[in-house]
């Protein structure tokens, strides 16, 4: 560590050396996210259901995730998204606009024992997911 009268510029020279090394510093300077997250940098994203499928669960838990195939409006790409509560599968169909959005796991990936699946339906058709299920609204047809 430099000591000393001109001590400040050696130390500045050396964090601007090390910023590379964070990972954080490396994605904003970049800008990497805009460049290969699907959504972009915004939060959330319509899309149109093309499929409907099952995924296992990560070790040690067991059971099956209800996931669908989303095709993004904005820029025509396919991901894949978690559907959270109970039997809410159930009111999804293919061609129906969904709203996903991350699923807020560490450095932007995946969230517990949910394998490769970064995003979640929060909405179908406008509608908010929770409120159809629990059954306060319902579905608009299109």
């Amino acid at each position: 560590m430099p000591r000393g009268e001109f001590a400040a510029k050696e130390i500045i020279k050396k964090r601007k050396r090390y910023r590379m090394l964070k990972k954080w510093w490396k994605r904003k300077f970049f800008k990497l996210k805009a460049k290969y997250d699907p959504m972009g940098p915004v939060p959330m994203a319509k899309g149109i259901v093309l499929q409907k499928f099952m995924l296992q669960q990560k070790q040690p838990h067991s059971g099956l995730i209800k996931c669908v195939k989303v095709q993004l409006v904005k820029n025509g790409k396919v991901v894949g998204a978690y559907v959270p509560e109970d039997g809410a599968i159930n009111f999804i169909d293919e061609h129906d606009e969904v709203t996903i959005q991350g699923l807020s796991g560490s450095q932007r990936g995946q969230m517990g024992s949910i394998p490769g699946l970064k995003y979640k339906v929060i909405a179908i058709n406008g509608v908010d997911l929770r409120q159809i299920v629990k059954g306060k609204k319902e579905k608009p047809k299109r």
